[in-house]
């Protein structure tokens, strides 16, 4: 039976994916006389050609569609080994996981004690960043998302069921003179964020209204911080403001909330090759519970009721 080295089998895939012997030099950092050697070398020990040359294009005949078939996915799961070998290795040096600034201000970094208390052997590197990065690419472990799922080449998993609503929220001082009032009268004040958002708002709240919000933000972290120092009124995911709740520092206004379908949930994501990997279990237990526990505290009925 003709047999091929190992090595050779990443030159083949990107010739056969690219179709030029420049372009898949240039994406494996080889010459391209390199690359044409590798080329002969595998036909040389087969013993029969797989590709078709057309000039400087390249083609894949029926023996190299056969051969592609059982050689990508091989090649993907030995590169999915290798990259959980490497998470394993590097444990010692901390779970890597990237997430959206508003996220990681607003609910991950305040609930830091705790995961520290739970893992003081797992030391966490967190990147906060609005821009979605190539987890293998970049040396990240995980991400936590939103979005429409999947996300090709990478797991997911929706960390809570039920959609949490948009609630408008001011500092105690506006929102005091706002109680005494009209619910109505909010559409003249400063409101910050999307108009789209406070529009659905207000016609969940039976109030018909066309509003210009006098700030917007693209990190809700910075909206909701706008909103603490009582420069106008916001409507953001109630998760993310529960802290802030909870602590008096914004006060929900109206008995009002919209569940909006622009509002994706929250996934953790991560390469197959993790899915077991022992940090990467004890974050996605530790995130769920910790999420059990601020939808279940969001819903608990207020102490005077108690």
């Amino acid at each position: 039976m003709p047999r091929i080295q190992l090595n050779f089998l990443p030159t083949f895939v990107a010739v056969a994916r690219l179709e030029n012997l420049r372009a898949a030099a240039d994406a494996l950092h080889l010459t391209h006389s390199a690359v044409s050697q590798q080329i002969g070398e595998i036909e040389h020990r087969l013993g029969f050609p797989l590709f078709d040359r057309r000039g400087r294009r390249v083609h894949l005949n029926a023996a190299g569609q056969a051969l592609l078939r059982q050689a990508a996915p091989a090649l993907a799961l030995v590169e999915e080994g290798v990259q959980a070998a490497a998470a394993a290795a590097g444990a010692a040096q901390g779970l890597r996981i990237t997430m959206l600034p508003s996220f990681a201000q607003r609910w991950f970094l305040p609930r830091l004690g705790l995961w520290r208390a739970r893992h003081p052997d797992i030391p966490i590197d967190i990147e906060a960043s609005v821009n979605i990065v190539d987890l293998q690419r970049d040396g990240f472990h995980a991400a936590i998302r939103t979005g429409a799922a999947p996300w090709p080449g990478l797991e997911h998993e929706r960390l809570y069921d039920t959609p949490t609503p948009m609630i408008a929220v001011a500092s105690p001082p506006m929102a005091q003179r706002l109680h005494a009032g009209v619910l109505a009268d909010m559409a003249r004040e400063p409101l910050l964020g999307d108009s789209e958002v406070w529009n659905s708002w207000f016609a969940a709240a039976g109030v018909r209204a066309r509003v210009t919000p006098v700030a917007s933000f693209n990190d809700v972290g910075l909206m909701l911080q706008a909103t603490e120092q009582g420069l106008g009124l916001a409507v953001a995911r109630e998760l993310l403001a529960a802290d802030a709740l909870r602590d008096g520092r914004l006060v929900k206004l109206f008995d009002v909330s919209v569940v909006l379908d622009s509002v994706r949930p929250y996934y953790l994501v991560y390469p197959p090759a993790l899915k077991d990997w022992p940090p990467l279990s004890a974050l996605r237990d530790w995130v769920r519970h910790e999420f059990d526990g601020s939808l279940a505290a969001l819903r608990a009925p207020p102490a005077s009721e108690r």
